[in-house]
């Protein structure tokens, strides 16, 4: 019956012509062209999928069902189908996987979980493609079952180069494994810069190293059968998709310009699927550039100042000191705008680009700013600190807990409040209780009511291994890291991709946190302790976590937050997303 469709199809296509160039896609076998040939062909397949150029170097055209028509970037396949191919949810449609696995190849089982908001969907099966049915398919909208395609999915007149271009394109698309994944197991790891001190590197590693151990001690293998004490999905279980993970640290040496080619010569030796977390006092751009380069996920490291440019493989908390300098200013900038700020700071790179982002953002609406800058080795002195200050000036301190421990030692200063970033300092455990009566603080973080309902499960985890807690935002955050992951690669099931893990990360984050915390207060009302349950928004330290496409920075808000007259913390603005 199909084949009397199909032939029936191009005879009424011929006859009434709408679409003369059909005739023309169908390509020749791509495993006829050599290698040099191959390379080219690819390339121009990627160009058309990824950009939306043809093979002419003119804008691609689509054509959709309701005549809409899309040009050049706009008609690109990777605004649906993602640029792993894997594809993706556009509200209560499923776009379906479109890579060379699951389009050309029929004898291979390929599972896809396409999405986890309303239980678990997959892909639909279907039979293999030819490059003849792909190329009716996309030209003219028509399947290999004979129906027609979603209404939103275009037709596009590519002639026959292009159509063999894209063909070989698809073939390669996530055609195997990324980087660092095997049979059994994936290989990670995670990257500690020298400045980092004793205690907070140590800490990192061990929350870090006793989460995998955690995860590998739960996971079943071929070689660990016995391995498995949570529930699983029926596709893992199934396709036997759960993996060991090997974690490598990391530590580079020496100046940072020469980060780069530390990891670089650490990835040639040992190749990984991706950065797990990472801890850095300083620059963390130099970590990011090799992720973008070698197209390897950064998975949520521990970084004061990630890079502002664009990225697509590198996955933030926050902003860091950028973001606390735009919530202040938006802050100061929409209340009774101050005569004159002062930043105190130390001249590290990171206290120098909160300042010059802080002070750019007041002195162009008229603030007057000024900086007291300590050089690094020299003692923080107080009396420079408050010198002419007067009770109607606004001082924001760019300083670390070290810095602040020795501010501490002196008396309170002539102001009416004094203002910290929580980023530097550590959390509010790091300002000086002396200075607490007029301290305030820009707080990225849930407030601490919320906030340890939120991180029941992490403290009660922490408890469990006897691991002291040095630094809670720091240990928090290379906990979640761990649970997000492990969570997200189970999604993938055996689709290891790296920028399939991007996109799956962007789709999964919001709903991920409002399940799991869900799951948590039902675990421990079932465990009799609705005393002391409060509603929870998430399972981490800050209080919105949520990706988008393109979207690389989880959290986008603060508070301002100070110390009331028993020493809690509490907020006096409502959550600032500048």
């Amino acid at each position: 019956m199909l084949t009397i469709f199909m032939s029936k199809f191009f005879k009424a296509m011929e006859l009434i012509k709408p679409i003369l160039w059909l005739g023309l896609v169908l390509p020749v076998s791509v495993f006829a062209q050599s290698t040099p040939q191959l390379a080219e062909l690819v390339e121009q397949g990627r160009r058309i999928y990824m950009e939306g150029i043809d093979g002419s170097g003119n804008p691609l055209q689509g054509i959709r069902a309701d005549n809409a028509k899309l040009v050049g970037a706009q008609a690109a396949c990777v605004n649906c189908h993602k640029r792993s191919g894997m594809g993706s949810v556009e509200g209560d449609i499923l776009i379906q996987p479109i890579t060379g696995n699951y389009l050309f190849n029929p004898n291979k089982f390929q599972l896809a979980t396409m999405d986890p908001r309303s239980g678990k969907k997959f892909n639909l099966t279907h039979a293999a493609y030819t490059e003849e049915s792909l190329a009716v398919a996309i030209s003219a909208g028509v399947n290999n079952s004979g129906r027609k395609m979603h209404l939103l999915m275009p037709n596009y007149p590519l002639d026959r180069g292009d159509m063999t271009a894209l063909s070989a394109y698809l073939k390669e698309l996530s055609k195997e494994w990324s980087p660092g994944v095997s049979k059994d197991a994936i290989r990670l790891a995670t990257v500690i810069t020298p400045e980092v001190e004793g205690e907070r590197r140590k800490a990192f590693i061990d929350t870090l190293q006793k989460a995998v151990m955690q995860k590998n001690g739960n996971t079943s293998t071929s070689q660990n059968k016995k391995g498995r004490r949570h529930m699983i999905s029926a596709a893992e279980m199934v396709l036997g998709t759960e993996r060991t993970w090997i974690l490598d640290v990391w530590e580079l040496q020496g100046a940072p310009e020469t980060w780069g080619t530390q990891l670089d010569e650490k990835y040639k030796a040992q190749p990984v699927f991706a950065l797990l977390s990472g801890l850095t006092n300083t620059t963390w751009e130099p970590i990011h550039n090799f992720c973008e380069n070698t197209h390897m996920l950064c998975w949520f490291p521990s970084a004061p100042l990630p890079p502002a440019a664009e990225s697509f493989y590198s996955l933030y908390f926050t902003r860091g000191v950028n973001l606390e300098a735009d919530v202040f200013s938006s802050y100061l900038t929409g209340n009774a705008k101050p005569k004159r700020v002062v930043q105190i700071r130390r001249d590290d790179s990171i206290a120098r680009e909160a300042a010059k982002r802080l002070g750019t953002s007041l002195a162009a609406v008229g603030i007057v700013v000024e900086e007291r800058v300590f050089k690094a080795g020299e003692s923080i002195s107080v009396q420079q600190v408050t010198s002419g200050l007067t009770s109607d000036d606004v001082t924001m301190f760019w300083l670390r807990r070290t810095d602040l421990m020795e501010l501490g030692k002196f008396s309170l200063p002539i102001v009416n409040a004094a203002y910290f970033s929580a980023e530097l300092a550590g959390g509010e455990q790091g300002i000086p209780t002396t200075w607490r009566n007029v301290a305030h603080l820009i707080y990225p973080y849930e407030l601490p009511d919320k906030r340890q309902s939120n991180l029941t499960n992490f403290h009660a985890w922490h408890t469990m291994k006897k691991l002291p807690l040095i630094d809670e935002p720091l240990q928090a955050e290379a906990f979640f890291a761990v649970e997000f992951l492990t969570e997200t690669l189970a999604e993938m099931l055996d689709n290891l991709y790296r920028d399939y893990l991007v996109e799956r990360a962007e789709n999964m984050l919001s709903r991920s946190e409002s399940v799991k915390s869900e799951q948590q207060v039902r675990e421990r009302l079932m465990w009799g302790k609705s005393g002391a349950i409060t509603k929870q928004q998430g399972t981490s330290i800050y209080p919105h976590l949520g990706l988008g496409v393109d979207q690389h920075f989880a959290s986008k808000g603060a508070y301002i937050v100070h110390y009331d007259k028993d020493g809690k913390l509490v907020a006096e603005t409502d959550w600032i997303v500048p």
